[in-house]
């Protein structure tokens, strides 16, 4: 299944919606995440207080923008396709430094910051040298999106709208989710979801399927999450159960590769390995941005799974989201 040929018009090519967070990677040994009895593996979500406590403990880490979404549009910006964000930050020394990096990354990005409410949203990433990350989110100001905040100028030129399922906890940020889907979609453009996260998941099970099976165009999720969605034991009974509840899923299974399911038409997409795994922070975000850039340029399936496929491979090599080598310099060396 090819893009549709009316969606070349529109200018930009995936405009993304989700929590704006600044990430703050750090590499540390297992004793620290001991002494703080965090679980190695686990996401945990604090509250302001908590979140600064934990903070003066940490040493020197890296600072970018993050957030599953913006990880995505900053991937798809890097690769060459035009990207925008729409996500909520404050005023603030963290909103400044998430709206510095995501426009320096390539990323259209004009949400106004709020003067007022919670600071911007960060995540402490702890990187145990078994490359494992074990996150302690900030929500802050990033969770309290709502329609009026949305940019729909940017909405109704874009081929795609790229949904994060994080953004589903809140009242306001679901209704906004779906005033930008009705919007893309009455514009001709798709709309895609990420489903985010396994235990986001389980929050939400009836209304991500009611969200799957009436508004969505593209699914990405990763082994875990559609295992869950499903309420399965095995992958292949969930792989069943999605393909025809919307045009294109993307499902991801890490070291086996992953699965492109349209219609009929099924791809097995191996991985790429480009050294050792250090930070597997990203991987699934960097997926879904090589996919998307293909498809929005007009690749095959197939193709669109191995550029993304390329891009998750090698973004887990190094620490933090954003690829220090072209990724569009290795999908070319790799895809000739």
């Amino acid at each position: 299944m090819a893009i549709d040929p009316t969606l070349q018009t529109h200018i930009i090519d995936v405009v993304g919606i989700g929590n704006a967070i600044v990430d703050i990677l750090i590499q540390t040994e297992d004793s620290f995440l001991e002494r703080h009895s965090l679980q190695k593996g686990s996401m945990v979500l604090l509250n302001n207080d908590d979140a600064e406590k934990l903070y003066s403990f940490i040493g020197a880490g890296i600072e970018t923008s993050g957030g599953s979404a913006a990880n995505t549009l900053a991937g798809i910006a890097q690769l060459g396709s035009k990207a925008g964000f729409i996500g909520r930050v404050k005023d603030d020394n963290l909103g400044k430094i998430f709206t510095h990096d995501i426009r320096s990354a390539g990323a259209l990005f004009e949400t106004k910051p709020a003067e007022s409410g919670p600071s911007t949203a960060r995540c402490l990433i702890f990187i145990t040298p078994d490359a494992q990350r074990t996150m302690c989110t900030y929500l802050g100001a990033s969770v309290l999106l709502k329609p009026e905040d949305l940019d729909l100028s940017i909405v109704t030129k874009a081929k795609i709208v790229y949904l994060e399922g994080y953004l589903w906890d809140h009242p306001d940020a679901k209704r906004a989710f779906l005033a930008a889907a009705e919007v893309c979609k009455s514009s001709g453009g798709k709309v895609a979801l990420s489903l985010s996260d396994s235990f986001c998941v389980d929050r939400h099970r009836q209304s991500f399927l009611d969200l799957v099976n009436n508004h969505i165009d593209i699914l990405f999720a990763n082994e875990e999450e559609i295992i869950s969605l499903y309420q399965v034991k095995e992958f292949e009974k969930a792989a069943i159960q999605v393909r025809n509840q919307c045009e294109l899923i993307a499902l991801t299974r890490g070291s086996k590769g992953s699965l492109v399911l349209s219609g009929e038409e099924r791809f097995e997409i191996k991985p790429y390995k480009f050294g050792s795994i250090i930070d597997t922070t990203g991987a699934g975000d960097l997926y879904a941005a090589g996919f998307l850039h293909g498809y929005t340029t007009g690749q095959d399936l197939l193709r669109c799974g191995q550029i993304g496929s390329i891009c998750a491979g090698q973004i887990v090599t190094q620490l933090g989201p954003r690829s220090r080598v072209s990724l569009k310099e290795l999908v070319k060396k790799h895809l000739q």
